[in-house]
């Protein structure tokens, strides 16, 4: 997979901060040559995330790339806007731990694909999309990921332990995605962690950050992919962006927080 790196950041900043070149964003354009992954992370089991999924998004005749997503109800996938964006259609993988060994597959056209109006792939505003898919049956490999109910406010959740899960590059020196379902149980820090690398401008009320202390991480492959709290199952981030310098080098990693969207999500899917 391709990235592009999007200089968000004044001058001024240049002589200020040795972590100048962090401060350039990795934002997954997609294609096949590289694609993102969880780093330094486990192996799933089968069944142990029903609400994983996976999406081979065809981009033209000659290129596709993948990303991750969410179940979040029978008809509808939870993922990034980058990763959908130029999309002429979609395979969705349902069910799988295996990459592209699943329970059942849905493709869909560019038609079932709602990407945020404001979506802005210059500031990486409003990255979130939903794919709708033909109803889907529930199993023990296949289950919608529970979201945060709808509220007036919302937790930070601050210090909560979430699980990252997604397909894809091991390490930073891999050259190719990974066979097996990868996940990662990382800590959720205050946004001022990230604001700090990535600066205000980037870094809003409607992200969510996480620690990658030890170079366990997401990465751009991972893109679209869900951030479950792991006391309670309920997702509160999709994968979004990360460092320049790789996503084992212990910067942290960017979410959009799904509570931000959660009215969206309702308005769009029902859900």
């Amino acid at each position: 997979m391709k990235v592009l790196v999007v200089f968000a950041f004044l001058l001024a900043t240049a002589y200020a901060s040795p972590l100048l070149s962090q401060r350039d964003l990795v934002v997954p354009v997609i294609y096949d040559s590289v694609e993102g992954r969880i780093t330094n992370g486990e192996t799933a089991s089968a069944g142990q995330f029903p609400y994983q999924v996976g999406l081979s998004i065809r981009l033209s005749t000659l290129s596709s790339s993948w990303c991750g997503g969410s179940l979040i109800g029978n008809n509808w996938i939870l993922t990034a806007a980058h990763c959908t964006e130029g999309a002429r259609s979609v395979t969705v993988y349902l069910g799988a731990t295996v990459r592209t060994s699943a329970e059942i597959t849905y493709t869909v056209s560019s038609s079932d694909i709602i990407i945020h109006s404001d979506w802005n792939s210059n500031t990486l505003k409003n990255d979130i999309s939903l794919i709708k898919i033909p109803s889907v049956s529930y199993s023990s490999r296949i289950q919608a990921v529970k979201l945060p109910a709808i509220a007036s406010s919302y937790s930070t959740y601050v210090g909560d332990s979430a699980i990252a899960s997604g397909w894809g590059l091991i390490s930073d020196s891999a050259t190719s995605v990974t066979t097996n379902l990868q996940y990662a149980v990382v800590p959720i820090v205050a946004n001022t962690v990230c604001s700090r690398i990535y600066g205000t401008t980037v870094v809003t009320a409607t992200n969510i950050c996480i620690s990658t202390t030890g170079g366990v991480s997401t990465c751009s492959g991972d893109s679209g992919g869900p951030l479950v709290l792991q006391s309670s199952g309920v997702q509160v981030g999709l994968t979004s962006f990360g460092a320049s310098a790789g996503c084992a080098k212990g910067y942290p990693a960017a979410f959009s927080r799904v509570t931000a969207f959660r009215d969206w999500i309702q308005t769009n899917s029902g859900i």
